[in-house]
């Protein structure tokens, strides 16, 4: 008897025998899901803490869903004495841990047999000669038809090794048409030049359309809702502008500590971490123009058009802002400060909180200053974008009616609670006149009946669909770090950050810094 398989609805020949085929540019599938064709994934560092949370149950939450070929294998690589089904377990432990989808017998048989594992170390030409015969196993066995993607989840130091392994092998090189494709996570280097170099050694090895680079903050839907919310309704697009828009707060903030990251984060710090890549991507969505399509390469252009329009003040000294978390309170718990973290050296200028003014100088956005900051120990967990509006020119009202009124703002969620929120001044109910602030909510998890995937669930079937809107090109990646390296260069002068209290909502010089301009940052 054949093993059961879950339901998947059926591609179309176009889609199926053609990898880039879109299905939301046909009115005729405009419902339909997007399915991935014949392919195979192999992930390094496939026992690391992003592959156990995040990446295995997002290719079983993939699986669950019917996105996924019969024909696919999934292939760890790693230094473990593993046998396929020693590795199939280890899978299964993390798919039910973490998965968002129910766990499904159906499912996980269907997945099951067609994981392997290949034991070895980046730098060893005989594991990447085992991983050739077990990938061209999987082509003859389960029929991948010589499609495979690589997913890098390595430290950045692992990336030029792995790289030439992968060409070496052979592996990097496709035939007869199938394709190979290459997954790189953040950080994108940890400068221009180191990024300029990175992305030598990569495209030395891969066709620059093979190689995607994630940024997990592009895949999540609210990020996304943010597109439909500029472009799709005529209430807003009007007045995002100069006109209208007095400031946009981007805030990327986190109730945790560095964790067991010692060896990463030190030397790295929060603008490098956060700033270059998610915050500077928000800001170029939140500031482009509507494109022509959505299209990568239509997304691209605009977006590029934003980060290279990008001013960094003069005047570093009044336009940043930099801390390091000392001991405190998070909610109920005494925390250390970063310097008594484990593996930190007491004498560390890493900052954990930065902050920073930048300007656009465009005809939309010419004299709105657009504020990012980022940091650890905060007040909560929260990302959000806050374009903030001017106030009215003029009040009817007696100064003492609107004396609690502040600015309109439109507040787009992006985590933990994913949604929209309106802030606008409505009458007091009584018999005086009265003007408050209120606000009007949408939430994502109370409005729509399907709960919203993961970003990594989006971000690797388009890689497995060769659909790439959501990945930062080569020309952001350095136009990012054409933005942050004289920030970080400037702060190199300086001695050690500004200590701020565990719990808080980072240094005075950061509320410093808006008080200047008659700003002040959002309390999320």
């Amino acid at each position: 008897m054949a093993e059961p398989k879950p339901a998947q609805p059926q591609a179309s020949a176009q889609q199926a025998s053609t990898p880039w085929h879109n299905p939301l540019r046909d009115s005729r599938d405009l419902r339909l899901p997007r399915i991935a064709g014949p392919c195979s994934l192999v992930i390094f560092g496939v026992t690391g803490d992003l592959s156990k949370k995040k990446l295995l149950p997002a290719v079983y939450d993939l699986a669950n869903r019917g996105l996924l070929p019969v024909n696919f294998g999934l292939v760890g690589f790693g230094r473990r004495d593993w046998t396929n089904e020693q590795f199939a377990a280890f899978v299964e432990e993390n798919v039910r841990a973490h998965s968002r989808t129910p766990f499904n017998e159906a499912t996980w048989k269907f997945l099951s047999g067609g994981i392997r594992f290949v034991q070895g170390t980046f730098d060893d030409p005989a594991a990447f000669q085992r991983l050739s015969q077990t990938v061209s196993e999987l082509d003859s066995e389960r029929g991948t038809q010589g499609n495979h993607a690589f997913y890098m989840s390595v430290p950045p130091r692992a990336f030029p090794t792995v790289s030439k392994m992968l060409r070496d092998s052979g592996l990097s090189h496709s035939q007869s048409g199938a394709w190979r494709r290459v997954i790189i996570e953040k950080p994108f280097g940890h400068d221009l030049q180191s990024a300029k170099e990175l992305d030598r050694v990569v495209s030395d090895v891969f066709d620059p359309g093979s190689v995607f680079r994630i940024d997990h903050y592009l895949g999540k839907e609210t990020v996304q809702n943010l597109l439909a919310l500029r472009f799709a309704n005529m209430m807003f697009e009007p007045i995002w502008n100069a006109n209208y828009v007095d400031h946009v707060q981007i805030t990327m903030a986190e109730d945790i500590g560095i964790g067991g990251r010692a060896g990463y984060y030190d030397g790295i710090g929060a603008a490098r971490d956060v700033i270059q890549n998610h915050l500077l991507q928000l800001l170029a969505l939140t500031a482009m123009e509507e494109p022509v399509s959505f299209s990568a390469a239509d997304l691209t252009a605009e977006k590029t058009k934003v980060l290279s329009a990008v001013r960094v003040p003069h005047d570093l000294a009044h336009t940043t802002a930099r801390g390091q978390y000392a001991a405190g309170w998070q909610g109920s718990e005494k925390v250390i400060g970063y310097l008594d973290e484990k593996g930190i050296d007491p004498n560390s200028r890493t900052e954990t909180y930065a902050a920073i003014r930048l300007d656009i100088d465009t005809r939309r956005w010419a004299g709105v200053p657009f504020y990012l900051r980022t940091g650890k120990r905060l007040g909560k967990r929260v990302t959000e974008i806050a374009v903030v509006f001017k106030r009215a020119p003029h009040l009817p009202f007696e100064q003492t009616a609107t004396r609690e009124l502040g600015q309109n703002a439109v507040v787009i969620r992006v985590q933990p609670d994913e949604g929209i929120t309106l802030r606008f001044g409505a009458k007091v109910p009584g018999t005086a006149m009265e003007v408050r602030d209120v606000s009007m909510d949408f939430n994502y998890g109370s409005s729509f009946t399907e709960a919203s995937p993961e970003a990594y669930e989006r971000l690797i079937l388009d890689v497995l669909l060769g659909d790439p809107p959501l990945f930062p090109t080569t020309r952001e990646v350095e136009l990012s770090w054409e933005i942050l390296d004289p920030i970080e260069q400037y702060w190199a002068t300086l001695g050690q950050p500004q200590p701020y209290r565990a719990g808080t909502w980072g240094p005075k010089e950061a509320d410093e810094m808006l008080a200047r301009e008659g700003r002040m940052w959002r309390m999320p």
